[in-house]
């Protein structure tokens, strides 16, 4: 039991950085990247590690007996390396997003001036399952990688790598405007993004909705048109020219509203 008291502090103690770092950071600011960076590094090497150290020893009635686990913790601090990297940087977007976001700008165009706004909205309360499923499907993975289980359960990794990328996708959501039109981007990497041109854009409004209305969160379809929900409360409603709408949950929508309908009535005039 004292063996596996340690490994199970720190997953307790990560677990913990997960639900409160959110809230370390400033208002309308993202999690701080050596958070993200730590955990991502920290979780792999410490799956990495057990695994390698369970693959050493089967099969040795004493450790010291027991194979070496040279490669696979070699391996692991290269894939903890990449993971924490790419943390790093994914967090690094958000940062600068919120920033640009909490800056705002002029809703107008004036002549001979571009304008552009950005603004986000995120729910932190979806990082902690995207994070978890995700780590589900590394431990898969590793648990095959260190020979403790046969590559048909590599098929075990899909579901939760496909629900961790669902729910990271949707806990975070950019909006941009400028003269040329409409960008929403989803997730931590800003992708995917889909784009609206300015001519394509009848009018811009901002709205109050609530999962009740839409059908829950998320990318919503029917109802009062498209809806993008990360959390419930302003968003930025369009029209297009065809007559469909498109909602996105986003901070000072209004201003994001001010400056399509400015852009659309220069393009006419």
């Amino acid at each position: 039991m004292g063996g596996g008291l340690f490994p199970a502090l720190i997953w307790g103690v990560s677990a913990l950085v997960v639900v409160l770092s959110p809230r370390w950071a400033r208002a309308g600011d993202a999690v701080p990247g050596w958070t993200v960076a730590g955990l991502g590094f920290g979780g792999v090497t410490l799956l990495g590690g057990q695994a390698s150290a369970v693959r050493a020893n089967l099969d040795h009635g004493d450790w010291h007996t027991a194979g070496s686990v040279t490669t696979g913790v070699a391996g692991t601090l290269v894939v903890a390396t990449v993971v924490g990297t790419a943390g790093a940087a994914a967090a690094h977007r958000a940062r600068a997003g919120a920033r640009s976001a909490a800056a705002g700008s002029t809703p107008g165009l004036p002549a001979g001036e571009r304008v552009s706004w950005s603004g986000r909205a995120s729910n932190s309360w979806l990082h902690a399952p995207a994070v978890l499923t995700g780590l589900l499907g590394i431990t898969v993975v590793l648990s095959v990688l260190a020979g403790l289980t046969g590559p048909p359960f590599l098929v075990a990794a899909a579901p939760f790598a496909l629900a961790s990328v669902l729910v990271l996708g949707f806990s975070t959501v950019r909006t941009r405007v400028d003269e040329t039109g409409l960008a929403v981007a989803f997730g931590p990497f800003a992708r995917p993004t889909r784009r609206w041109a300015v001519e394509d854009i009848a009018s811009a409004r901002v709205e109050h909705r609530r999962p009740g209305q839409v059908g829950g969160w998320g990318y919503r379809l029917g109802g009062p048109g498209t809806t993008v929900l990360v959390r419930g409360g302003e968003c930025l409603v369009i029209q297009d020219s065809k007559g469909g709408e498109f909602a996105v949950s986003v901070d000072d929508a209004e201003h994001g509203a001010a400056l399509l309908n400015s852009s659309r009535a220069r393009q006419n005039a």
